[in-house]
């Protein structure tokens, strides 16, 4: 009787892409590692059946067999596992073994992993069966849900720890299915490889090496790949004009003129010809609608020295004399409620003022020059001469001295060399002694001390000084218009201004050589069109660069009792509750929160579901400071909670949500939490 024999595979292709370790012919380099073939030897292994493997060691140098497998070796392990039945397959040929000695569990690796056998890559890289390998415990905190999807894959997941699901070391927030973050792993190579939540890399890689994560040592794939950069260096010239009206169509951008696409300064992905948006024609800064509502409308153009568009807001220094207070407080915004408030800060306590005549001026630089100047105490004006010193009809008729000294105070400063232009319209001048005798500090906090005592208006500040101090109003960068007329770099800007030929602009550039050299604008003229950009270049250096150290002390000054403070402060509570939206948003999707995104859009926006056509208006966040909103809910805060109470409101007929403005996260979060879930459950379902 003739025994029936196994049909073997008569395709010598098929047999030669099979791993000689696992006899499988998948070629998956992130779970299984790189494939190797020999031709000449008839071989072919996976990198990470050799890894595991438990009789073949790396004997050999880094390009001798694979990788510094020796061949004879290798095949040396495939005679030695052919006696070996998989637990897993039931199939010989088990080169993985638990490290464990009383285990006598052997597997193919590929079995292994579906068998939830674990294999470290690291020291004598040992292998564990089920019942021997290590585990994560689910540490976080008391208020910690673990999440409802994977941070890799953005997938859901079952949130129990097992050999399928990990877990981030450092933040316990970040979950992830072994799959996903093992082709991370192989993506991101032993440089680049960290959590995706919190970025912790070292806690990270260690941790995922223990729970038999392959981690490459090598840079990372995107680095090595061709061109892979290139879009980066492609620049965005399409008009997304709801009409254009360029007659060569939206991808037409001109190098100058009414339909040259310019781009968002914010996010760069959007843009318009200037014609079809109503720019105006020497207009370079633009702001896309988006963007436009996502800041509440309080995009900053002002040019910086260094060319960038930011605020000048951003840069503050603390006075070299103590003359700050706290903020103001936050609901004041009116220009009442501001010197109402800067009034309060004052305390009965007098410093008396000794005026020469009528050198008002030179009695206030001296008072402030004194050790003993506190800025909080009421002035107390005596004139040394009362008989040469001229009081208006006005002020005679039970009006003090100080009225009188602080009226021709600000008279006087804005006569003195710290200022120049006409009357009504000064900008900063630029005078070293004043630079040397720190007189603009001096003035600064002058002004500040007279719109807290009662004061004067200060009238006379220039547009273009008020835009460099306060950002307002926000519009495109300063033209030759905002300079002082009648100086001699005034003169010599508006002859390169007025030239209408190459010729001219070049003698008159060569008239003005100096002052482009100081400027870093000595470079050859080409053509007329290069004027508008050297004009504007000129005026920045003029206005902004050599004015900065004298704009940075007069701002100083004006910071005293909080004239100059009360901007800078509220901008910098605001910006990280940007953060903590992002991370509130986050914390909702995966699950963290105890109110979900479908929620949040309710509560913004009073719909679940958004329409095909968007909403309209589009949606846009503003902040919400202590001070600020409803009766009912000062009613309700408690003074010992600091951040207790605070709840973010709603608009919804303009889609405006206003958002909390806290000390932390978690105080955020729990009034977000608060007012939402309460406001949903009593909103009726939509139909």
């Amino acid at each position: 009787m003739r025994r029936k024999k196994a049909r073997r595979s008569q395709d010598p292709v098929d047999q030669e892409q099979r791993c000689a370790l696992c006899r499988l012919c998948d070629d998956d380099p992130a779970l299984l590692g790189e494939k190797v073939t020999l031709k000449d030897h008839n071989l072919c292994v996976h990198y990470l059946c050799l890894l595991t493997s438990c009789g073949v060691y790396q004997r050999g140098k880094e390009d001798e067999g694979v990788f510094g497998f020796l061949v004879d070796d290798i095949k040396q392990e495939v005679r030695r596992s052919a006696r070996l039945v998989c637990s897993g397959c039931k199939k010989k040929g088990a080169c993985v073994g638990c490290s464990v000695r009383r285990c006598r569990r052997t597997v193919h690796f590929p079995c292994g992993r579906r068998r939830d056998f674990l294999s470290q890559f690291m020291g004598l890289f040992p292998s564990f069966c089920p019942d021997h390998s290590p585990t994560q415990a689910s540490l976080g905190g008391p208020d910690l849900s673990p999440p409802q999807s994977c941070s890799v894959c953005l997938d859901s997941l079952e949130p129990v720890l097992s050999f399928s699901v990990l877990k981030c070391p450092s933040c316990h927030g970040s979950w992830f299915h072994r799959d996903c973050v093992q082709r991370q792993a192989h993506s991101a190579g032993l440089f680049f490889f960290r959590c995706t939540l919190c970025s912790n890399q070292q806690d990270f890689q260690e941790e995922m090496l223990r729970m038999g994560i392959y981690i490459p040592e090598r840079d990372a794939s995107w680095e090595s790949e061709a061109n892979a950069y290139s879009e980066l260096l492609e620049v965005y010239t399409r008009c997304d004009a709801l009409i254009c009206l360029c007659s060569d169509g939206r991808t037409h951008s001109a190098k100058t003129g009414w339909f040259q696409v310019i781009r968002c300064q914010l996010c760069g992905s959007t843009g318009t010809h200037r014609k079809c948006w109503g720019l105006q024609l020497d207009a370079r800064d633009w702001a896309c609608s988006d963007c436009t509502h996502a800041t509440d409308q309080t995009v900053s153009m002002v040019t910086s020295p260094q060319g960038g568009r930011r605020s000048l807001l951003s840069k503050l220094h603390t006075s070299s004399f103590s003359c700050e207070k706290a903020a103001l407080p936050v609901g004041s915004d009116s220009p009442e409620g501001i010197l109402h408030s800067l009034g309060l800060q004052l305390c009965p306590l007098s410093m008396r003022v000794e005026v020469d005549g009528d050198q008002a001026l030179s009695a206030g630089v001296e008072l402030v020059r004194r050790a003993d100047f506190d800025p909080t105490r009421t002035l107390c004006v005596c004139f040394k001469d009362p008989q040469m010193t001229t009081f208006p009809s006005s002020l005679q008729q039970g009006d003090t001295d100080r009225q009188y000294f602080l009226k021709l105070l600000v008279q006087q400063i804005q006569d003195s060399v710290v200022f120049e232009g006409p009357e009504g319209s000064k900008n900063l001048a630029l005078d070293s002694q004043a630079l040397r005798d720190d007189l603009y500090l001096d003035v600064g906090c002058l002004l500040a001390l007279s719109l807290a005592h009662g004061g004067p208006p200060l009238g006379f500040f220039s547009p273009a000084l008020y835009r460099c101090l306060f950002n307002h109003p926000a519009g495109g960068p300063l033209g030759l218009t905002h300079m002082t007329p009648g100086t001699l770099c005034t003169r010599r800007l508006s002859r390169l201004a007025e030239a209408e030929s190459v010729d001219e602009l070049r003698e008159a550039a060569s008239g003005s050589r100096e002052l482009l050299e100081l400027a870093g604008c000595s470079r050859p003229i080409g053509s007329l069109e290069e004027k508008e950009a050297l004009v504007e270049d000129l005026v920045r250096f003029a206005m902004v660069t050599r004015m900065q150290l004298p704009l940075e002390r007069f701002r100083e000054g004006l910071q005293t009792l909080g004239v100059f403070d009360q901007q800078g402060d509220r901008r910098s509570r605001e910006t990280p509750v940007f953060s903590f939206w992002r991370r509130f948003l986050q914390d909702c999707e995966a699950g963290r929160s105890s109110v979900s995104l479908k929620d949040l859009l309710r509560f913004a926006t009073g719909t679940e579901e958004l329409p095909a056509a968007g909403l309209l208006p589009s949606p846009s966040i503003s902040f919400l400071h202590r001070g600020e909103g409803g009766e009912r809910r000062r009613l309700r805060r408690r003074e010992s909670l600091k951040d207790e109470g605070l709840l973010p409101e709603r608009e919804l007929c303009s889609k405006r949500l206003l958002l909390p403005v806290t000390s932390s996260y978690q105080a955020f979060k729990s009034c977000m939490e608060q007012a939402v879930s309460s406001q949903v459950h009593l909103l009726p379902p939509s139909s």
